[in-house]
């Protein structure tokens, strides 16, 4: 018997339409000015933050205070992949789009959850080497008849929205490079507008505009600048005086990977700007200079990419504190007069608002602990203390915030009805080191930081007492007088974006496979689902015949999950068990009955000496605990490797240094790593399992006392 899937893939749109429970209203070009009335469209999910402000505020009623005690579960989709999800689904004239993750695309009739067809571009697994936090996607974009998707390899593509069929497709990287493309696009009179990652591999940052018609690039904004002697661009040989030394040799950084937000009125694009290449400035810069535009958030015209202005938001950046993260445009009230500002809670710990006209600091005030600066000056600098220059005294520096920031990419959402912005906040410290031994040619994450000292201590009661420091929360924050309104505890950092709505309701997943809706006043709980997996990605809110719905992506993954490993996320849930979940008032439907699976933990003998372990520990450190996680210790996403099978162990050389697992991104590693590297590793690995059969021994007879 055939799949609904393949039936649907074999019929015209119109025959799968017609025999569909599901009655389209007339699916109208996405156009110019039906995105810059988004807010207006009430049942549209239009773009990323539902309209160019970015205030990711659904004024839909219908659920509130009052009903969200009957909201169910209307309708979900269960994906086959088991990475990280984070796309924040379009839902325009009855269909809602989204992204898995390896960039698969999905269309479902919004009603009936029924799927409409689904497009694979067929990524090639060996590109997971070349990204920091995960094989993720955040969402996409629409124009005219099109969605659009950057994907992990560096492409723009343009899909057909009725079929999903690839219109063109536009290399927008150099794929010998280590770029990569997670972010969503945005589309701005007609011009798809795209970043890129890789600032931890050495590359140079940059945007670009695409025509949505062609693909032919538009224009390309150089977040850095080149070598003085070629380059060409006015404002980049200006800014060139705030570096030092060689810099463009080992790349500068500055990627744009993933905010952006647009103002039709002032007719301006804001594009946040990441962390500079290697982090240490001593290495990339000579430890001098702001280094330009790191970390900043700059202003552009959408046609031309003509620079208008910018603010940085860490002068000479060296703890991976980007400016990448959500920006949202509002008119506030502020000492008695309407500003136009921009808002952004970025990596560094601040909570700033910025005047969007001019790019002027009007106020900023940290919104989690920050030990790295003092205060602000009047212009809005950030007087940072001179310990934290890690790379400049060649000493270590427990920061806080840590590389993950105090709120990283997940959206926040602003409703203006209260006047609060929602987000996820994290407190977690993390000691920058200086790596003396800093290799320019290398070819996977070289930060000038020392990750193998930087190490999770293996002594139970130092990591007890960094876990109990460790802690994720979610904040309701009032941009006018700069302090938190109310928060609520979360039981893990690492946690999903928001939505809030005119019903009174914040909606936000967790760490533990809770999604909840909070009393957007008050923050009181109002209700809770158990999604059987954490979260991390935002929910949005859409309407159909009269009914409203709250769809969420659920999937555990990205960069804590991956690097932080489970010493800090014992309290996560990852199951491996990824879906898209819809929910309206007296949804009915069920997930499967939920089931924990705890996998065994017998490791082969340990037999290496200490030395062969302390090596190995090294060289995890350098090159494993990206993905597999830090000390060996995995957060759910890449296999726990010290819960290998025998199989594994026995095949460890043919899967780290002849790729015998590439075609699931395991990249061989035999560029960087020799035989005796490999088992040096795998040696460090195995005395990590017994490490851990021993901790959970004690544990056992603690309890049965």
């Amino acid at each position: 018997m055939r799949s609904i899937h393949s039936v649907l893939h074999a019929l015209p749109l119109v025959a799968v339409l017609a025999g569909a429970s599901f009655q389209p209203v007339f699916a109208a070009p996405v156009t110019a000015d039906r995105l810059v009335k988004a807010a207006s469209e009430t049942g549209s999910w239009l773009t990323h933050g539902r309209d160019y402000r970015e205030q990711r505020f659904s004024p839909l009623q219908q659920i509130n205070t009052e009903t969200v005690d009957q909201l169910g579960l209307s309708w979900y989709h269960e994906f086959e992949s088991t990475r990280g999800l984070e796309a924040t689904p379009l839902v325009i004239d009855g269909v809602l789009y989204t992204t898995g993750n390896w960039n698969h695309v999905y269309a479902f009739d919004a009603v009936s959850g029924e799927l409409l067809w689904d497009f694979d571009p067929e990524v090639d697994r060996a590109v997971g080497i070349k990204l920091c936090c995960d094989a993720v996607n955040r969402g996409l974009a629409a124009w005219g008849n099109n969605l659009y998707m950057g994907t992990l390899d560096g492409r723009l593509i343009a899909m057909d929205r009725d079929t999903g069929k690839p219109v063109w497709t536009v290399q927008t990287t150099d794929p010998d490079k280590y770029y990569s493309i997670t972010g969503a696009p945005r589309v701005v009179k007609g011009k798809v507008l795209i970043g890129n990652g890789g600032g931890e591999f050495g590359v140079r940052g940059y945007f670009s505009a695409y025509d949505a018609e062609t693909g032919d690039q538009v224009w390309r904004f150089y977040t850095v600048p080149d070598d003085p002697a070629k380059e060409t661009s006015p404002i980049l040989k200006e800014v060139s005086s705030t570096w030092s030394g060689e810099w463009w040799k080992l790349g500068g950084g500055g990627t744009a990977w993933d905010s952006m937000a647009y103002d039709p009125e002032l007719d301006l694009l804001y594009v946040g700007v990441g962390n500079g290449s290697p982090w240490n400035r001593e290495i990339r810069s000579n430890g001098e200079g702001d280094n330009l535009f790191l970390s900043s958030i700059v202003a552009v015209r959408p046609d031309t990419g003509e620079y208008v202005w910018h603010y940085q938001t860490t002068p000479g950046e060296e703890w991976d504190y980007t400016a990448t993260q959500h920006m949202i445009l509002a008119d506030l009230e502020i000492d008695g007069q309407l500003r136009k500002v921009l808002m952004q809670a970025p990596k560094n710990g601040n909570f700033y608002v910025l005047d969007r006209v001019t790019g002027k600091f009007i106020s900023a005030k940290n919104y989690v602990n920050v030990n790295w600066m003092t205060g602000f000056d009047e212009n809005g600098r950030p007087q940072i203390v001179p310990e934290a220059r890690y790379g400049t005294t060649g000493k270590p520096w427990i920061a806080a915030p840590s590389p993950f920031g105090g709120h990283n990419w997940q959206p926040m959402s602003f409703n203006p009805e209260t006047g609060l912005v929602y987000f996820p906040t994290r407190e977690m410290g993390f000691p920058y080191v200086p790596d003396t031994n800093f290799d320019p040619g290398e070819k996977k994450v070289n930060l000038g930081a020392d990750l193998n000292a930087a190490a999770m201590p293996q002594d139970p009661a130092i990591k007890s007492a960094i876990k109990a420091a460790t802690k994720g929360r979610l904040v309701a924050w009032d941009p006018i007088a700069q302090k938190e309104a109310w928060g609520v505890d979360q039981p893990v950092p690492w946690n999903g974006g928001t939505l809030s709505t005119s019903g009174g309701l914040v909606f936000q997943g967790d760490g533990k496979g809770n999604f909840k809706a909070f009393d957007a006043q008050t923050g009181e709980e109002k209700w809770s689902w158990f999604a059987q997996t954490g979260i991390v990605a935002a929910p949005v809110s859409y309407s159909v015949n009269g009914k409203q719905y709250v769809a969420i992506m659920a999937g555990w993954g990205g960069a804590v999950p991956l690097v932080v490993g489970g010493e800090l996320l014992s309290e996560s849930l990852a199951t491996k068990t990824n879906r898209l979940l819809v929910f309206g008032l007296g949804g009915k439907a069920q997930l499967p009955e939920f089931k924990q699976v705890n996998k065994p933990l017998t490791p082969p003998p340990a037999t290496a000496d200490a030395e062969t372990v302390q090596f190995g520990q090294k060289q995890y450190q350098t090159y494993c605990t990206t993905c597999h996680g830090d000390s060996a210790v995995s957060g759910g996403v890449i296999p726990d490797l010290r819960y290998a099978s025998d199989w594994t162990f026995q095949n460890w050389e043919a899967i780290v240094l002849d790729g015998l697992y590439k075609n699931r991104g395991m990249v061989p590693f035999d560029d960087v790593i020799d035989a005796t590297d490999a088992q040096a590793i795998k040696s460090y690995v195995i005395h990590r399992a017994h490490q851990t059969l021993q901790e959970l021994e004690q544990r056992n007879k603690g309890e049965t006392k």
